[in-house]
């Protein structure tokens, strides 16, 4: 019964779940995309090359045939994928990451000194590095 406990426990787990969201959402973001190309973009591509369907672009060599316009279709596919996920996913998220990170700003604990420009500390009366008087903050 331990064992079940503990499946139960790592199913149950944020990441698991998160990462099964993730998954379901990629594929439906992927099978948009790939009606995109097949049904708008290649074949405005396959009217340019003269044949009806962008897929059905072939050439032979010794009566072997090499379909290029399955391959492009996937090729489009996978580079439109990539790009709306980026521009989509991750330039949001890296905003948003970006966004909630912005610390106040930290109150200074060092000041220059005036004669040599050292670092010295805020409530120092003379310059550990020249030795002259330093006043007020």
């Amino acid at each position: 019964m331990k064992i079940f406990n503990d499946f139960k426990q790592f199913l149950l787990r944020g990441n698991v779940v998160d990462t099964a969201v993730a998954l379901v959402m990629a594929l439906a973001v992927f099978a948009v995309v790939t009606a995109l190309i097949k049904d708008l973009i290649t074949p405005i591509i396959a009217a340019m090359a003269g044949k009806p369907d962008f897929s059905a672009l072939t050439f032979e060599i010794n009566k072997s045939a090499f379909m290029y316009g399955d391959f492009l279709n996937a090729l489009i596919t996978f580079f439109l994928t990539a790009a709306a996920m980026f521009f989509f996913i991750v330039v949001p998220m890296n905003a948003l990451i970006a966004r909630s990170r912005k610390e106040p700003p930290a109150d200074p604990t060092t000041r220059k000194c005036p004669e040599c420009m050292s670092e010295i500390p805020v409530d120092a009366r003379r310059c550990a590095f020249c030795a002259s008087e330093v006043r007020g903050k």
